[in-house]
């Protein structure tokens, strides 16, 4: 797509509804950031919102016209998460540290410091070859922990280091893999991103360069001792036996379907199918604003 003033204005159209579906108004910095499938400069994007007008303004932030209230709702959003941020980086670090755990990363909502009344911690894992379904074993015991303490962890995102390129291509997987946190893993983490090209075509300003990849984290000395017994024909059985049992189980679950895969390499548990959701609602906030404030027809 080519960066034209209507083609401009329509991706940070896109890109301003996309985040008022999550009550999140943008910066500047942000809407170039997140800028759907246009790559520009921060200062073309500023002259875009300042030419066109189609936005609000408040402060730093923009909104859809009659959403101007989510700025409020942001300020007091990032204070409650700005709280919440060094717990669950501490939680995420032990998270590390577990067996055949190799890459953690902080996703949802709180990744991007919009979290609202429900506080769950949501986790992406990368996992060692060959198991991934015990190093989930062992992030859901330790979660069992954290739970006394007052909070829950989802790590509702596991893949092993044989999945790295990910098989759905669209705007809210580009999303969800540029707004997550790492916290370990850096190594693991260069590679994910290596493998997913195809973000740079959803999020062309937004898309890390990965060509420089740096040395492998060293893994914590617990983590290899706990691994040792695990790694021969005992480590095979009881992955093979806590596969079998989860995919039994999940099946039979409510939500279980489009959203949801489950597999040796793959565990996406998104059971309220939140992709689907997310569309629906941005297709209502697109048709609606289009309605209301009419783009002429431009190419591309």
């Amino acid at each position: 797509m080519d960066n034209s003033p209507t083609n401009l204005s329509r991706a940070a159209m896109n890109t301003v509804a996309y985040s008022d579906v999550f009550d999140y108004p943008l910066t500047a910095l942000e809407i170039h950031r997140y800028l759907a499938g246009i790559r520009t400069s921060v200062e073309a994007v500023n002259q875009a919102l300042e030419d066109d007008r189609l936005f609000v303004r408040i402060g730093d932030y923009f909104t859809l016209p009659g959403r101007e209230e989510i700025v409020s709702i942001r300020k007091q959003r990032e204070a409650r998460s700005r709280e919440l941020m060094p717990r669950a980086i501490q939680y995420g670090r032990i998270l590390g540290a577990l067996p055949y755990i190799r890459m953690v990363a902080l996703t949802g909502s709180l990744a991007v410091l919009n979290v609202s009344s429900v506080v769950d911690f949501d986790y992406m894992l990368v996992t060692a070859r060959g198991r991934l379904w015990t190093a989930r074993a062992f992030a859901l015991a330790f979660n069992r922990l954290t739970r006394l303490q007052g909070y829950t962890l989802c790590p509702n995102l596991i893949i092993s280091e044989s999945a790295l390129e990910w098989p759905q291509h669209d705007l809210y997987s580009a999303r969800e893999l540029c707004q997550m946190v790492l916290i370990t893993g850096k190594e693991v983490f260069f590679r994910l991103m290596r493998a997913n090209p195809w973000v740079g075509v959803f999020l062309p300003n937004a898309f890390m360069n990965s060509d420089s990849i740096p040395r492998q984290d060293k893994a914590p000395m617990l983590q290899n001792i706990l691994e040792l017994p695990l790694r021969g024909n005992l480590g095979n059985h009881l992955e093979a036996w806590e596969l079998n049992r989860k995919i039994a189980r999940f099946t039979r679950q409510h939500g279980y379907g489009e959203e949801t895969i489950f597999n040796a390499d793959i565990c996406q548990g998104n059971f309220d199918h939140h992709r689907s959701w997310t569309y629906e609602a941005l297709e209502k906030r697109l048709a609606r604003f289009e309605f209301q404030f009419p783009l002429p027809l431009g190419e591309g």
